[in-house]
């Protein structure tokens, strides 16, 4: 517990550090940034301000959005029109350079001294959602896992062999879906850097749980070892991204890294356990459909109705798989329709059926 606590102070005091620097596209057009300077001049100080702030909506003030922010917003969709009307391809705006450092500022054409990482298209807002489609489907996400997570704890009784890992992966996966909500609705350097740690802690948990489940059942010292070495990797993994720099490229590879791990790894065992437990295909479904889904993340469009992007459908399509890997076998209700197949709830009663007294490995 104490380890756990050290490590969440320690995402929490990461997430405060300083944001990378910005730069797109479209941040970069000269009509942009015209349009950005003489809109904060003309509405962001004095009496502009004043009644800038009185006539601002309270619920845009709570969540944050400033003068700034709005002269942003209304200056990324006049150069969107102008780049549309002159026939040309919709600008991305807003995006970040690894290291936080720009080269040629008042030397010449302002050159990223680091790759920059892909730039956010233009979203339409609603209300204070920045990307609404996103926000509520992690919303969505993040409501199914809470509900199969009650579901899971009302089936299965705490002295299942995997109970306890399963649990803290719900929740850690629940507190993942609720930054990436908050992410998707505010996008600040803040909620960025919280969205991609829990993102982190999620994919971590995933390679713990698959550990535990096919080789710790007897072998409590082994997951004890790979615990904490898990522990100090997200701690090192979270400390070199705040306090050295904010690398995208390191933390896309060493999470597809872990992600890759994990889906070799359970699907290995699927395949060696496929003929003695009958509901292993549930996870292999699940992880197969998984990686699937992440295949979206290549897509690069325009957003559908300046809403729905590859992103957006990536986090819908994960909504099922929530049922998929936790629901009850069995329905609460005589009256109630059969449920959807699960496996962890299915593999957690088997395991309590099988194991009454000791843990085993299958």
């Amino acid at each position: 517990m104490a380890a756990r606590a050290a490590l969440l102070l320690l995402l929490l005091m990461a997430a405060a550090a300083p944001g990378p620097a910005r730069g797109s596209q479209g941040d970069r057009e000269p009509l942009y940034r015209e349009c950005l300077s003489r809109c904060e001049r003309q509405n962001c100080s004095g009496a502009a301000l004043r009644h800038f702030r009185a006539r601002q909506p309270l619920y845009m003030g709570l969540t944050g959005w400033t003068c700034r922010d709005e002269c942003k917003y209304e200056c990324m969709w006049l150069t969107v029109r102008l780049y549309q009307q002159g026939g040309h391809r919709v600008p991305q705006f807003h995006g970040k350079v690894s290291g936080g450092s720009w080269g040629g500022w008042g030397r010449g054409p302002a050159v990223p001294a680091d790759p920059p990482v892909p730039s956010q298209w233009p979203f339409s807002r609603f209300l204070f959602f920045q990307e609404p489609a996103s926000a509520f489907a992690s919303f969505l996400n993040g409501l199914a896992s809470l509900v199969m997570l009650l579901r899971y704890r009302a089936a299965v009784p705490p002295a299942a062999p995997t109970y306890p890992t399963c649990v803290a992966f719900a929740w850690v996966s629940l507190n993942a879906w609720f930054w990436s909500t908050v992410f998707h609705t505010r996008d600040t350097a803040l909620t960025e850097k919280l969205d991609y740690f829990c993102a982190s802690a999620v994919v971590l948990h995933s390679v713990y749980l698959c550990c535990v489940r096919t080789l710790g059942l007897q072998r409590p010292a082994l997951i004890s070892i790979f615990r904490a070495f898990l522990l100090l990797f997200l701690a090192g993994h979270i400390s070199y991204l705040s306090l050295v720099r904010f690398d995208y490229g390191y933390n896309l590879v060493a999470n597809a890294a872990a992600g890759m791990l994990t889906v070799a790894w359970w699907l290995r065992w699927c395949l060696r356990q496929g003929r003695r437990l009958p509901h292993v295909w549930k996870c292999a479904a699940a992880v197969l459909l998984l990686q699937a889904l992440a295949l979206l993340e290549l897509l690069d469009f325009p957003p559908l109705l300046w809403v729905l992007d590859a992103h957006a459908l990536w986090h819908i399509g994960t909504i099922p798989l929530n049922v998929l890997f936790y629901r009850s076998p069995e329905p609460s209700l005589p009256s109630a329709p059969p449920c959807p197949p699960s496996f962890l709830m299915d593999d957690s009663l088997y395991l309590l059926k099988a194991n009454s007294d000791l843990f085993k490995v299958d």
